[in-house]
């Protein structure tokens, strides 16, 4: 079985490397150069020089050139892991296997951008692994391999992360010799229980103290490294917030925003609720007790 892979991200890297170490086939590769795009990217091409894998830096997967250089290496199915633009009717018809894509969530719930994010922010319990075929919609092919993936109160996008990773490597070892020798079963998705998440912009990344505790804790654990970070206003320049701890705080007459403490590392603020301690952030001199943010 003829392997094309396509990818660009940390994951992407992980993955090929799996399927190197598991002898698979694998004819080309299609990666990027650099992304502006990708706080995980990875350049793919060091595994490829190693082992003699040809390999093409593209930026768009879906252009005549591209598709040219991948039919001219024949292969019977493509691997798109870690790639954040759609892939056309093109290029999907191309191999006669298809296109098996990945998407980390318990599809058909929760498609579209930015799971392990919105998963975090949410304060979801649990996400999940997902392989499947794709179409030309966006993650509603039929299912190949799904596994589900705890979240644990201790959980940031780095440990998240990297546990869906660890477990996707492995559904690539149980599903890889089921599709070359035809063994494999695909689980139709039920498109009623589908939604689809939003692309994340900047306002979604700012700390508002009017929100409570949790959900600032939740925000901030999604955003953090190798995300761009949660942020506060402050002195009209925002300010990079990565670790944060819940405080239990009673006092019910104290306004939101408020700082409480200050000792010389971190601070603790008001929230609704309760109240944030933040350990992990930007600040070149922190706020003054009594101050507001």
């Amino acid at each position: 079985m003829k392997i094309m892979f396509i990818g660009t991200v940390e994951f992407s890297y992980k993955a090929l490397k799996k399927l190197i170490e598991l002898n698979a086939e694998i004819v080309g590769v299609c990666t990027k150069k650099k992304s502006d795009f990708n706080s995980d990217f990875k350049d793919l091409t060091p595994l490829c020089k190693k082992v003699d894998i040809p390999f093409k830096y593209v930026d768009d997967i879906n252009s005549n050139e591209n598709i040219d250089w991948i039919r001219s290496l024949s292969p019977d199915i493509i691997f798109c892991f870690g790639w954040s633009n759609l892939i056309k009717k093109d290029l999907l018809t191309l191999p006669k296997m298809g296109i098996v894509g990945y998407h980390p969530a318990l599809l058909p719930k929760n498609r579209g951008r930015h799971p392990l994010i919105w998963a975090l922010v949410l304060g979801l319990s649990d996400s999940g692994s997902t392989f499947f075929f794709m179409t030309e919609g966006a993650d509603d092919g039929d299912i190949l391999s799904q596994e589900k993936v705890k979240i644990l109160y201790e959980d940031n996008a780095k440990s998240l992360y990297d546990k869906v990773s660890n477990i996707a490597l492995r559904q690539i070892e149980d599903f890889l010799p089921k599709l070359q020798n035809n063994s494999f079963k695909t689980i139709k998705q039920n498109n009623d229980l589908a939604n689809v998440w939003r692309k994340r912009g900047k306002v979604d990344g700012k700390i508002d103290f009017r929100m409570t505790s949790r959900a600032i804790y939740n925000l901030v654990r999604a955003l953090t490294k190798p995300y761009v970070g949660a942020h506060v206003e402050y002195n009209e320049q925002d300010i990079s917030i990565w670790n944060v701890e819940e405080v239990e705080f009673d006092q019910n007459n104290i306004e939101f925003g408020k700082v409480l403490e200050n000792d010389g590392k971190s601070i603790v603020v008001k929230t609704y609720d309760k109240a944030i301690k933040i350990i992990d952030h930007g600040f070149k001199e922190l706020p003054k007790v009594g101050e507001y943010l």
